[in-house]
């Protein structure tokens, strides 16, 4: 049994500070989204500013849009030339996205400063990127009524998550410790 400990304690590790991080960075969050009351049908703020931000990208390009609170459900209503396009629930501002992206980097931790700045950059790059990705599915879904499925279910997760799994590999062959070892080998 030693053995196997210790020819998998980087695994372990790897394992170990990724659930622990996962767990405390969900926490927090479920404690933040504790403070909204759900059957007054309160939205989250930072559900409210993503709705609010990719309604103001819209609104950068020329694109007709407005947001509307929802008086039947927690989330922010959008709608582009004045037709009803998305609810902008809880799930869609992307910090459980966020927040995957941060255990991963840690978990393959490096050096302080590197980790740190590798986090900011990468949230902010998933935000903006998720505020897009909204604003985009609106438009789309908006000429492309029939393609709702793909759309929403498959091609823009497929974005999402795409960007994270290459901010994940460029973390771990350029920055976290692993590239640094491997680099010296």
């Amino acid at each position: 049994m030693k053995k196997y400990l210790i020819r998998y304690t980087p695994f372990l590790l790897f394992l170990g500070k990724f659930l622990l991080t996962y767990l405390l960075l969900t926490f927090i969050y479920q404690s933040y989204l504790g403070q909204f009351d759900v059957k007054k049908f309160e939205a989250d703020d930072i559900t409210q500013l993503v709705a609010k931000q990719t309604k103001d990208a819209m609104l950068l390009f020329n694109y007709d849009a407005t947001i509307v609170p929802n008086t039947k459900e927690a989330s922010v209503n959008l709608f582009y030339n004045q037709r009803f396009m998305a609810r902008i629930i809880e799930g869609c501002n992307g910090l459980s996205v966020i927040i995957l992206f941060i255990s991963f980097v840690i978990a393959f931790s490096g050096k302080l400063k590197s980790t740190v700045l590798f986090i900011i950059g990468g949230s902010l790059l998933i935000h903006v990127l998720n505020v897009v990705r909204i604003a985009l599915l609106c438009i789309l879904m908006y000429y492309f009524p029939e393609q709702e499925h793909l759309l929403h279910g498959v091609v823009f997760p497929l974005f999402i998550y795409g960007v994270v799994f290459i901010l994940w590999i460029i973390w771990v062959n350029k920055f976290s410790k692993y590239a640094t070892k491997t680099i010296k080998s």
